[in-house]
C-alpha cells in the first residue's frame, strides 16, 4: 500500500524509505536504503521503487556521445550505465546512505555494494563519472587524477563535461542530477502535467516519468502536496 508521509513525501508502505527524520524547514531525512539496485543511468539507481542519486559525481548522460582515443564518436553515457550495471551485479545488495533530497525527488545518497566498494568512487576511478567538486568538496579528485593519468573511460578521448552538456541540451537550463534541495512549491512533490493531448496526469517520486517531468504554471501545471489533493483538483494518476 502507498501513500503520501509529512509535507507530501512519497512513502512505500513496509518499504525501506518508510521512516522520516525532520532536517531543515520542510527537508526530511531518510534512512539508510538496501537492496538489488536497477540502473537507470550512470550515476542512478532505483531500489525497491525509489531513485538514487549518487552523491557528488556525475556521469555522461544516456544521450550523450564522446570521442574515443581515435576520434570515433560513441555513446559514453550508454556505456557508463553498462559498465555500473555489470559493477553493481559482482557484490550485492547496494546499501546507501541518505544525503539529500533533490529537486526531482531523488534520494541523493552515498552508496556501496555489500563488499564495501564506494560506488561513486569506483565510477570516478574508471573514468565513468566525474568528480563534481560543487557537491563533493573535491572527495573524488585523487581518483580523477588517476583515471586521467590512465586514460580510463572517457579519458581515453575527448568529451563534455555533464553539467555542460545537459545546459546546451535542455531548454530550461536545468539539470536532472543536480542535488538541488529544492522540492516545487513549498515541499509539495508530486508533478501535475498537462499532457499534448490535454490530459492532467499527476506523477509520484519513483514513477517512470516523473524525472523527465517538468512543470511549467504558466501553462496550468502545478505541484500537489498529496494525492487526495491532486484527484479532487481533476488530476489522475499515472501508470507506473
Amino acid at each position: 500500500m502507498t501513500g503520501l508521509g509529512v509535507a507530501g513525501y512519497f512513502v512505500s508502505g513496509g518499504g525501506p524509505v518508510a521512516s522520516l527524520t525532520p532536517l531543515r524547514g520542510s527537508m526530511f531525512a531518510a534512512d539508510p536504503i538496501a537492496g538489488v539496485a536497477s540502473v537507470i543511468d550512470g550515476d542512478t539507481i532505483e531500489i525497491h521503487g525509489q531513485r538514487i542519486r549518487f552523491n557528488g559525481v556525475d556521469a555522461p548522460e544516456s544521450a550523450q556521445q564522446c570521442d574515443d582515443a581515435r576520434g570515433f564518436r560513441y555513446q559514453c553515457g550508454a556505456k557508463a550505465a553498462a559498465a555500473l550495471d555489470e559493477f553493481l551485479s559482482q557484490s550485492r545488495p547496494v546499501h546507501c546512505k541518505f544525503v539529500s533530497w533533490d529537486r526531482y525527488g531523488r534520494y541523493v545518497g552515498n552508496c556501496a555494494r555489500s563488499d564495501g566498494t564506494s560506488v561513486a568512487a569506483w565510477l570516478v576511478e574508471n573514468g565513468y563519472a566525474l568528480d563534481w567538486p560543487k557537491y563533493s568538496g573535491g572527495a573524488y579528485a585523487d581518483r580523477q587524477a588517476t583515471a586521467k593519468a590512465a586514460r580510463r573511460g572517457i579519458w581515453s578521448g575527448s568529451f563534455q563535461v555533464p553539467w555542460e552538456w545537459r545546459t546546451e541540451h535542455h531548454d530550461d537550463g536545468q539539470s536532472t542530477s543536480a542535488p538541488l534541495l529544492a522540492l516545487g512549491n513549498s515541499g509539495c512533490k508530486i508533478k501535475g502535467n498537462i499532457s499534448a493531448e490535454g490530459e492532467r496526469i499527476y506523477h509520484l517520486p519513483g514513477h517512470k516519468f516523473y524525472d523527465v517531468t517538468r512543470i511549467s504554471e504558466s501553462k496550468g501545471e502545478r505541484w500537489f502536496c498529496s494525492e487526495a489533493e491532486a484527484r479532487s483538483a481533476g488530476w489522475r494518476r499515472s501508470k507506473r
